[in-house]
């Protein structure tokens, strides 16, 4: 009997060590997943003020992060209207992200403006949007196409509805009115 225990003994000591045997991992340490933490698709966003929509923005595809920015990867449609009713402008844009901390949206890819009043067209690769401030920039190449004349050039800066803007280094063809 005194061997069988002691068999056992062994046995259950055996055991014990083999389960003991992986290494606990610090959780710290370990990498931590860092895709969106919630996919929605077919979104449809209202901005307001004073009660009145000011832009309408829709996307096939939103991802939110824990850090509280939001990416559009398959595109983003914004709509800017005047006084909540008439669509002033629009961008439209095959990726976006908006980083909340700054309120700021960056648009890449087949970026296109259109100032519906005018009937001007914005076209770049790259497009800032600051929400708070109300104005589109960027650095990279711009073309402008109006009724008129086609202009081109590297930087812009203009206010949302692109109703105003201005071309950092201007190129292209265009006319001087006396």
């Amino acid at each position: 009997m005194p061997r069988s225990i002691f068999s056992v003994l062994i046995a259950l000591l055996a055991i014990l060590a083999a389960g003991c045997g992986t290494e606990l991992k610090d959780p710290d340490q370990e990498k931590k997943y860092e895709g969106p933490f919630r996919e929605t698709a077919n979104v449809l966003t209202l901005y307001s003020d004073s009660a009145k929509v000011m832009v309408r923005l829709q996307t096939p595809m939103q991802e939110d992060y824990e850090n509280g920015d939001v990416v559009f990867p398959d595109g983003i449609d914004v709509e800017f209207l005047e006084e909540g009713e008439a669509v002033t402008s629009t961008l439209r844009a095959n990726y976006g992200k908006q980083e909340s901390n700054k309120d700021l949206y960056l648009v890449r890819g087949n970026v296109i403006v259109h100032n519906l009043q005018k009937q001007e067209k914005l076209e770049t690769e790259e497009l800032y949007w600051n929400k708070a401030k109300a104005q589109i920039y960027t650095d990279k190449f711009v073309k402008i196409t109006t009724p008129e004349e086609i202009l081109m050039g590297h930087g812009l800066e203009a206010n949302q509805d692109f109703s105003n803007y201005r071309i950092k280094k201007v190129t292209g063809v265009f006319s001087l009115k006396e």
